[in-house]
């Protein structure tokens, strides 16, 4: 008995041979167009199709949580030029205050987006929470304190990541 197998060549490549096929539409693809997912190999479209049932944010949500986040991050911001001035222990509270605002900072543009959710709209709450910092560091910089202008970007560095991983869900301990 012989076996004849037919030679399958990518959609998206059709130079490209193959072995490959999509495990949600069965079309052949070639390696780099397959996504590994943990169900399998798909092909870019079905997985693009996919991220769209998770991608909820609808077009307002962008400037409601840039907003949001904005204000938020300059009255937090603010706070911090108070902080400075109680001298050593203000370095503590702006180690364990800065992660304690990008929660709430968080959690207030979550109440105000109704929880939607998207990688770019994370993305614009963390731009948002940095430019409302900013008023305050072109303060301190017209001043010239070079401390506070420390202490906000110790804020920055510590109150972005936060605010991004809170509203994503990625969690680095389980």
């Amino acid at each position: 008995m012989t076996q004849t197998t037919e030679t399958l060549y990518c959609y998206n490549h059709p130079t490209r041979e193959t072995s490959l096929r999509c495990n949600n539409c069965n079309r052949p693809i070639c390696a780099s167009c397959a996504v590994r997912t943990p169900t399998g190999y798909r092909c870019k479209e079905c997985v693009r199709e996919r991220q769209k049932t998770f991608d909820t944010s609808e077009w307002y949500d962008y400037l409601v949580g840039f907003i949001v986040a904005s204000v938020l991050s300059g009255i937090a911001a603010f706070l911090v030029t108070l902080i400075d001035r109680i001298g050593f222990i203000g370095w503590f509270l702006i180690i364990a205050g800065a992660p304690t605002a990008g929660v709430a900072i968080a959690e207030g543009v979550r109440l105000f987006t109704r929880n939607r959710r998207s990688k770019s709209l994370f993305i614009t709450i963390a731009v948002g929470v940095v430019v409302g910092a900013i008023p305050v560091i072109l303060f301190q910089l017209v001043i010239g304190d070079i401390f506070r202008i420390l202490f906000q970007v110790i804020y920055l560095v510590l109150v972005t990541p936060v605010v991004y991983t809170r509203l994503s869900g990625i969690q680095l301990f389980r």
